[in-house]
Order: C-alpha cells, then sequence, then structure tokens
C-alpha cells in the first residue's frame, strides 16, 4: 500500500487505513474477478479526498455466479483495535441497478438511531457505503449485492465504544477520509461527538461531561444518572457540541488539575500545551486576599493536591468554590449564553468531592 506520514510533536508517524478503505477495496476486487472471471492481487482505489491508494488482495475465490476477497486492515502507526483484521467482501451481479450493501459475520447491527444509518441496518456508515458503490460501479454497469464481513469482528467489538453507540454484535465499517491519521485529535474528538450524538438522539436533554475514568467513578457515587460520556482533554468542544444539540444541562466533572486550568480559561487541557495549575491556585488566592507568603509556598507545591492541602491548612478551602464558579463563568463565555446551565464537579483523590 501506498505509504502517507504525518508528523506531530517532531515524530514522523505512518498512517492507516479505515476499515471503510479496506472493504471498499475487497469489494471492488470481488467485482473485478466476477466480471473478469480472474484473480486479481492487487487494486486500488480513490479516498473522498482524491487520494490513491492501493491495496493486496488475499483469499481470491469466484466462480460465474460470485467472487470473494479480502484485506488486511493496516492502522498504521495508529492505537486501532481493528488493525491487522480480515475485511472480507462477497459479490453477486444484478439483473438492476441497485446496489445493495450488507454486512455479514462480524458486521454490527444499529439498535439505535442516528447518522450512521437506521435501527436493524449492518454498522456501515454512509461515507464507506458511498465509497463502495462509487468503486463497484466502475467495474460493469449492473446492479450488485455485496456483503462485507470481519470473522474477528465480534470480538474486536468488545475493545470499541460501539456497545454505548448502540451497535452491536461486531465493528463498525467506518472512516470519513479513508484514511487514518495516528493519534488524530479530530478521531478522537469525532468519537466524543459520536457518543454525544448518540445520547441526543436517545431522546435525553442532559449529559455527563466527566474528563476521566475517576470522574465516571464519582458520577456513579453521587448517583448522577444521566446518560455520560468521557471527554479527555476537550472540554471547550464538548461543551460547545453539547450546547449547540440543544442540551438542557450540562454537568462536567473534573480533578483538580484539569478544571483549575478551566477556571482560568483554558478549553484544552493537556499538559503538553497548557499547564497552570499552580498559576490558578496563585490567582484565586490573590483575589481571596491570602498572604504572599502562602501563594509563594502554592506556587512550588510539585502537584495540585499538595496546593490543595495547603490551601486548607490555611483555612483558604472557599478558593474552591470560587475556582468552580470560574469554570462556570468562563463555559457560559465560551458559547456565549450567559444562561447556559451548566454544573461543574470538581474533586481530590485526597479530599473526594470538593
Amino acid at each position: 500500500m501506498k505509504e502517507l506520514y504525518i508528523y506531530q510533536r517532531g515524530k514522523k508517524l505512518r498512517c492507516g487505513y479505515t476499515t471503510g478503505s479496506c472493504a471498499t477495496a475487497a469489494a471492488k476486487a470481488a467485482a473485478l474477478m466476477l466480471h473478469q472471471q480472474q484473480p486479481i492481487n492487487q487494486v486500488k482505489i480513490q479516498t473522498p479526498d482524491g487520494i490513491e491508494l492501493s491495496f493486496e488482495i488475499l483469499n481470491p475465490v469466484f466462480d460465474r455466479l460470485k467472487a470473494s476477497c479480502s484485506v488486511i486492515k493496516d492502522a498504521g502507526d495508529d492505537h486501532d483495535s481493528t488493525d491487522g483484521m480480515e475485511i472480507i467482501a462477497e459479490v453477486r451481479k444484478r439483473a438492476d441497478h441497485v446496489i445493495n450493501i450488507e454486512g455479514g459475520e462480524g458486521i454490527g447491527r444499529i439498535t439505535r438511531p442516528g447518522f450512521w444509518g437506521k435501527v436493524g441496518d449492518a454498522a456501515i456508515n454512509p461515507v464507506p457505503r458511498q465509497m463502495i458503490s462509487g468503486e463497484i460501479s466502475s467495474v460493469y454497469d449492473c446492479g450488485w449485492d455485496i456483503i462485507i464481513s470481519a470473522p474477528r469482528g465480534k470480538e474486536i467489538a468488545g475493545k470499541t465504544l460501539n456497545e454505548k453507540l448502540g451497535i452491536i454484535d461486531g465493528i463498525s465499517i467506518i472512516g470519513t477520509k479513508g484514511i487514518v491519521e495516528p493519534m488524530s485529535v479530530d478521531a478522537f474528538k469525532q468519537t466524543i461527538y459520536l457518543e454525544i450524538d448518540s445520547i441526543h438522539n436517545s431522546g435525553s436533554d442532559e449529559v455527563l461531561l466527566f474528563l476521566g475514568n475517576y470522574g465516571q467513578m464519582v458520577a456513579e457515587q453521587l448517583g448522577l444518572s444521566a446518560p455520560s460520556v468521557k471527554i479527555s482533554n476537550f472540554i471547550g468542544d464538548s461543551v460547545l457540541y453539547c450546547k449547540n444539540l440543544g442540551f438542557k444541562k450540562v454537568t462536567l466533572i473534573g480533578h483538580i488539575g484539569k478544571l483549575s486550568k478551566l477556571s482560568l480559561g483554558a478549553f484544552y487541557t493537556h499538559s503538553s500545551t497548557c499547564d497552570l495549575r499552580l498559576e490558578a491556585f496563585v490567582y484565586y488566592l490573590a483575589l481571596a486576599g491570602a498572604p504572599l507568603d502562602l501563594m509563594e509556598a502554592v506556587n512550588h507545591c510539585s502537584d495540585t493536591e499538595e496546593a490543595l492541602n495547603k490551601v486548607f491548612d490555611n483555612n483558604y478551602g472557599k478558593i474552591v468554590t470560587n475556582m468552580r464558579q470560574g469554570c462556570i463563568d468562563r463555559i457560559r463565555k465560551y458559547v456565549k449564553d450567559p444562561d447556559f446551565n451548566v454544573d461543574v464537579l470538581i474533586y481530590s483523590m485526597e479530599r473526594g468531592v470538593l
């Protein structure tokens, strides 16, 4: 396959290929074999962005009625649970011009409506369906029955977010660009958006956003029952997406280390990009009229748990309430709605919910 690379943080990383591209390549190769009645060892396809990709074709089988073959998913340097799995396509010609794309073994089924398809449909997203239809139509002017399978799909699906998205019993055939960028921020955000979409489509008007797994435990301990999404460091993007979808209430749950940054207006909180934790403590201590020696002591702390202990030991624990309000105020400014119904819960590993 054609080698594509991106550079992130000074490292050269090899791009991979979506399950949608793999399914498209397998379907086109099978159609070529059925039409030409000869084996195919390699096939080229176009991504939606116009990039030409070449795939090695495995296990070619054909007769006069049908043909099948497979492609091995290559995720490049991306940490993808579907890396190395086999994607199979089986095709048959039709007498009409209908192109029917169905899911076979290992392809999940949609149980909740969303942009990815109707309830009961195979979990083959719209862009891969368009890719498959476009490439297979170029082989011969007729209709086609196409079955996409992934023998290890049900096993691999347990390592994905499919169940939370309402997709059961297999993987999804996905991808909007045909190419997977390693550790892609955009891909991570799209996953978050899919989960938020799923909650919105279920009819819920409230959502919990937690920054890490411990935040989910905190929500459970507090008895918060609204549907939840793990958003990692993507606070601004996630909250704004919820606002634009029309959620009536958003609750954000996170550790003091992350939310102290938000209290100063940082909406992407990864440490490689933003580290304002102790500065936030100093800022709110200054607003509270704390003595300079306390601010200096906090500024020299190694982490927020240590800083938090100093603050409480010196009777300035009230600044946590001010930080929480600072988070709320800055979110409302960020979404440009002073009445946006957002709540923020801050916790410490040592002190619990603050």
